[in-house]
C-alpha cells in the first residue's frame, strides 16, 4: 500500500583517486580499477537497487540512480524545490491556463549517442499514462493531449488549470529504447547492461548485492561533474562503515544512526551536519475503515475525532525525540514537513496539540468516555466496549516499537489500553489496507510538492477503490479544497488552500505527527569540497531531489589541504569551508522517492 517511510541508512563514502575503496565484506568482488588519476566518489548503503529499470524500481538505492543517470523535464531546485529548469529550458503557459508549452535544450544526447528531443519526453509521458509506469502516472492525470510541435517544442493541454506539470517526477527514458518494448516485458525488462541515459553519470557496472558504478558525462548540459566516477557500496555493518571513516578510507557517511553520528564528535578532519528532510512519522488511526471495508473491525471510538486528538495531546513529542532520536528530531504537527517552507502551515499557540495529560483527559471526560467500572480503562459513552486498542508497530524499525513503550504508558494515564503488536512491513500493509487494526506507527517520505501526501487524506484513497489513504479519513470539504488547490497556477494562492488543508486535518487528527526527521551526515571534511544542500538553508549536502550536488562536489586543493593543515597545527578545525546546515535523501526516492513510504513492499 503506500510507500511508507523506511529507515534507509545510506552511508557514503568517498575515495580519492588511488585511495583504496573500503571492503564490506572480505570475500567480495571490487569494482573495476581505475586509474590513479580518476577521482572516485564511494558511497556505502545497506540496501541495494531493485532494479536498474525506472519503470519498475522502487527501492531507495535504485532511486539514487536514477537521479545521477535521467532527468526530469523540470527539476526541484536547490534553493527551496521550486521548480527549475532540467531537459526543459524554459516553458510557458496558454491564457486560459490549459495549454503548457516546453521548450527542450537543443544539443543533449542519449548515452549511445542519439539526439535528446521532444519525442522522448511526448513519448515517456504518453506512455506512462497508457501503461502506468510505477507510481508515476498520478503525476500526470491531469493531462489531456500531448502533441509534438518540433524536434525541441512539446505542448500538453490539461483538462483542468493545474500546476501539476511543474512538479512531475517522471524520468525522461529514451523512446527508440523503450519503445520496443511491450507492456508485459517491461515489467521484467533489465535495462543492464549499458543502459541508455542522459545524466551527469552513465552505470557501467553493477554486482547485485555487492556495489554499482558510474562513470561522468563530461558533455552534460548543466556541467562536467568533478568526480570522475561514483560508486555505490553494498555494507551490512555501519560500525565497520564508521571506522573507515575515521581511519581515512573512505570520506562520507549518510543517515547515521544517531549513537554513531554523536560518537563522531570532536574527531579530527570529521564534519558534521545534521539536515532538515522532507519526512516524517506519524501514529495513525482507524477512522473510518467501516465506511469503504465491509471487513473492518477498527474500534469505533477511534472514528470520534475528539478521541484521536485526546490521544495527540497525551504524546509527549520532545521526550520522543530526547529518547527515541537521541535529540536528533523536530516535534511534528501537520502532514507538509517544515523542510517545503513555502507550503507548511504552523499551528497557531492556540491550535497546538501541546502535550498535556490534564487537557487529554478534559477532551474524554467532556465527550463522554468514562470509567464506569473502576479498573482504569475507559468505556464507550454510555457504557459498553472498552477503550482496548490494537498498536501496531514496524518489526523492521526499531524505534518504533521503543516509541510504542512511551506511547503506552501516557495512553494509559488517561484511560486507554494498548496492546502493541510488531509486525513486518508486508504484513502491516495487507492489515490496513483491510482495515483491520486501531492504530499504527510508520512515516512518509512526501514529495517535494504537497499533493502526493494531501491526496493520502481524500475520500478516493480509502482502499479498496484507492490505494494510499492509510487512515481511511474522509472530509467532503477536504476533497473540495484538495481538488482546487489542484487547478490553482497562482503560487501564493494554491499555498494558502494547501494550509488550510493542513489545518483541518490537524484539528481532526486522523494522524498525531510525532516529529520530523533529520539526516546525520559525517564526512572528511579534509577532502571534498563543493557541496550544495537541498534546501539551502539547512538541506542535503548531497541534495535530495536532483543530481546537481554531484555534478558540484570536488576534492579539496592540494593547496588547499596545505592551508588545512598549517590551520589544524595552529588549533583551528580543518575543512573550515564547509559550511554547516544540511537534509536528504537519498532516497530519491526517494526514497526517494521514494515518493512515499519507502517501498512498495515497505507499504513502499
Amino acid at each position: 500500500m503506500a510507500v511508507q517511510l523506511v529507515t534507509v541508512i545510506l552511508l557514503t563514502a568517498l575515495t580519492l583517486g588511488g585511495t583504496a575503496i573500503a571492503q564490506s565484506n572480505g570475500d567480495e568482488d571490487e569494482p573495476s580499477q581505475s586509474g590513479d588519476e580518476k577521482v572516485v566518489f564511494t558511497l556505502g548503503d545497506d540496501n541495494d537497487i531493485d532494479s536498474m529499470n525506472p519503470a519498475v524500481g522502487l527501492e531507495a538505492p535504485a532511486y539514487f540512480m536514477y537521479a545521477l543517470n535521467y532527468d526530469l523535464l523540470v527539476n526541484f531546485s536547490l534553493e527551496d524545490f521550486s521548480p527549475a529548469p532540467g531537459l526543459a529550458e524554459s516553458w510557458e503557459t496558454s491564457e486560459d491556463g490549459l495549454t503548457w508549452t516546453f521548450h527542450i535544450r537543443e544539443g543533449m544526447k542519449w548515452s549511445d549517442g542519439e539526439d535528446i528531443t521532444a519525442e522522448d519526453v511526448a513519448y515517456t509521458y504518453q506512455r506512462t499514462i497508457d501503461d502506468p509506469i510505477g507510481n508515476w502516472k498520478s503525476y500526470l492525470n491531469q493531462i489531456d493531449e500531448i502533441n509534438v510541435v518540433d524536434d525541441y517544442t512539446v505542448e500538453m493541454t490539461t483538462k483542468n488549470e493545474t500546476p501539476s506539470l511543474l512538479s512531475a517526477y517522471v524520468y525522461i527514458l529514451p523512446e527508440h529504447v523503450f519503445s520496443e518494448i511491450d507492456k508485459q516485458e517491461l515489467k521484467t525488462f533489465e535495462n543492464y547492461p549499458d543502459p541508455v541515459t542522459s545524466g551527469p553519470f552513465h552505470v557501467v557496472e553493477w554486482r547485485k548485492g555487492q556495489f554499482f558504478r558510474m562513470e561522468a558525462n563530461k558533455d552534460y548540459w548543466a556541467g562536467t561533474p568533478k568526480i570522475d566516477e561514483v560508486v555505490y557500496r553494498v555494507f551490512n555493518n555501519e560500525d565497520a562503515l564508521i571506522q573507515a571513516l575515521k581511519s581515512g578510507d573512505i570520506d562520507f557517511a549518510d543517515t547515521l544512526g544517531a549513537d554513531f553520528f554523536d560518537s563522531l564528535e570532536g574527531e579530527e578532519e570529521i564534519g558534521l551536519n545534521e539536515a532538515r528532510i522532507p519526512s516524517f512519522e506519524e501514529i495513525g488511526f482507524n477512522s473510518g475503515a467501516s465506511e469503504t471495508q465491509p471487513d473492518s473491525d477498527g474500534h469505533p471510538a477511534l472514528e470520534d475525532p475528539q478521541v484521536r486528538v485526546a490521544i495527540s495531546r497525551a504524546i509527549d513529542r520532545e521526550t520522543l525525540i530526547d529518547r527515541v532520536l537521541k535529540g536528533h528530531g523536530i516535534p511534528g504537527s501537520t502532514i507538509v514537513p517544515p523542510a517545503i517552507s513555502f507550503y507548511h502551515y504552523e499551528p497557531t499557540d492556540e491550535e497546538l496539540q501541546t502535550f498535556d495529560l490534564d487537557a487529554a483527559n478534559d477532551l474524554l471526560d467532556e465527550a463522554g468516555y468514562e470509567d464506569t467500572d473502576g479498573d482504569g480503562i475507559r468505556e464507550m459513552p454510555g457504557g459498553g466496549e472498552p477503550l482496548e486498542f490494537r498498536y501496531f508497530v514496524r518489526s523492521e524499525e526499531n524505534s518504533t516499537v521503543t516509541t510504542s513503550e512511551f506511547v503506552s504508558e501516557w495512553l494509559a494515564e488517561i484511560g486507554i489500553a494498548t496492546e502493541v503488536r510488531s509486525l513486518t512491513d508486508t504484513k502491516l500493509t495487507d492489515v490496513i489496507y483491510e482495515g483491520k487494526y486501531d492504530m499504527f506507527h510508520w512515516g512518509w517520505f512526501p514529495d517535494p510538492d504537497p499533493d502526493f501526501i494531501l491526496s493520502v487524506m481524500s475520500c478516493e484513497q480509502r482502499p479498496p477503490g484507492g490505494v494510499w489513504s492509510d487512515s481511511f479519513y474522509c472530509d467532503e470539504e477536504y476533497d473540495r479544497m484538495y481538488e482546487e488547490q489542484k487547478t490553482l497556477i497562482d503560487v501564493e494562492e494554491r499555498a494558502e488552500v494547501i494550509k488550510e488543508m493542513q489545518r483541518m486535518v490537524y484539528e481532526e487528527a486522523p494522524y498525531a505527527v510525532l516529529y520530523y526527521d533529520t539526516t546525520l551526515q559525517a564526512y572528511r571534511e579534509d577532502r571534498w569540497t563543493g557541496f550544495t544542500p537541498q534546501p539551502t538553508e539547512g538541506g542535503d549536502l548531497l541534495a535530495s531531489y536532483g543530481p546537481f550536488g554531484f555534478v558540484a562536489i570536488e576534492p579539496v586543493s592540494s593547496e588547499s589541504q596545505q592551508a588545512a593543515a598549517r590551520e589544524s597545527a595552529g588549533g583551528l578545525p580543518a575543512g573550515a569551508w564547509v559550511a554547516m546546515g544540511a537534509g536528504l535523501l537519498v532516497l530519491i526516492g526517494a526514497t526517494l522517492i521514494i515518493r512515499r513510504r519507502t517501498s512498495q513492499e515497505d507499504r513502499a
